[in-house]
């Protein structure tokens, strides 16, 4: 009987039972993808990990799951396994520059490690595909349907947007928390809508935050990956700098803390950095900290 050790983390939270549950499955190279996808099924979390020796000059390569299908790319599940790869050795670390390379689908992904007296306190990775905007959405007035609201519940003045840094998002901006707090995807209006379009993930989003060091207040809904509700998206606050920077009409170094998760009672906060240069992103930073939860041993005949 083969086994396997896997870890769960909460990420981009601080404490337990906050922020994004993640599935971590270390030496995984005898897995098969089927098994894998039959694994990540198993723990119905977002996203589940299988870590791998690296094939190039990274530190380990990752294959990423959700519930349904394998991603090139995600937030949370690097931020959280190069924390858990740090947390336990498993990686070498220079003190003096404690950086963690992780091949990944869309290519390696370089991750910071905050080093405190007792490991790891954070994680963050630069993006390696700056944000692409998509195709112009469908109408408005279909959007604001299929989250079950009304137009008058949008943002004056600001167009939903797609953007991409590795996995597409439908970034919709609307007036407040209240508007955001009634926001329920209708599956059969997401179906005929977006379900195949550029972007099928629904991103939406307001200025108006809980707490005062936040800018940005979210929730993201992906019903094509087996995903009602997301509490934190990595790759989603990725590619929401393409947005964030296009509002700022300048040049220059951005920083944004995103609220998500606080409807589903798992508050996160993630932090996001831009350098936008000659009318360009140059460069997008996601990070947070993560909480190890739990371990355990999956056992396959």
């Amino acid at each position: 009987m083969a086994r396997y050790h896997f870890f769960t983390l909460d990420v981009f939270t601080g404490r337990p039972f906050g922020g994004n549950p993640l599935a971590v499955v270390l030496d995984a190279e005898r897995l098969s993808g089927e098994q894998m996808q039959t694994i990540a099924a198993e723990f119905n979390l977002s996203e589940t990990v299988f870590v791998l020796p690296a094939k190039a000059h990274g530190a380990k390569k990752l294959r990423i799951f959700t519930p349904r299908a394998e991603l090139p790319f995600a937030g949370h599940p690097t931020v959280g396994t190069a924390f858990l790869l740090a947390k336990l050795g498993l990686v070498l670390l220079d003190t003096a520059d404690p950086v963690i390379v992780l091949e990944e689908g869309v290519g390696n992904v370089a991750v910071d490690v905050q080093l405190g007296p007792d490991g790891p306190r954070a994680t963050r990775m630069a993006v390696p595909k700056m944000p692409e905007l998509g195709p112009e959405p469908p109408p408005a007035q279909e959007l604001a349907a299929m989250l079950s609201l009304s137009v008058d519940d949008l943002l004056p003045g600001r167009s939903p947007r797609a953007y991409s840094c590795g996995v597409p998002f439908l970034f919709v901006p609307v007036r407040d928390r209240e508007a955001i707090a009634r926001a329920k995807i209708r599956p059969d209006l997401w179906e005929k809508t977006v379900s195949q379009w550029w972007a099928s993930s629904v991103f939406v989003f307001t200025f108006d935050t809980e707490i005062l060091e936040a800018q940005v207040h979210a929730r993201m809904f992906a019903p094509a990956f087996g995903i009602v509700e997301d509490p934190a998206t990595g790759g989603a606050a990725s590619a929401l700098a393409g947005y964030l920077c296009e509002l700022e009409g300048r040049d220059g170094s951005f920083r944004w803390q995103i609220e998500q998760g606080f409807e589903m009672g798992r508050p996160s906060l993630i932090e996001l950095e831009a350098d936008k240069s000659g009318g360009r992103i140059t460069a997008v930073r996601v990070g947070g900290r993560s909480v190890l939860m739990s371990e355990g041993w999956i056992h396959l005949d």
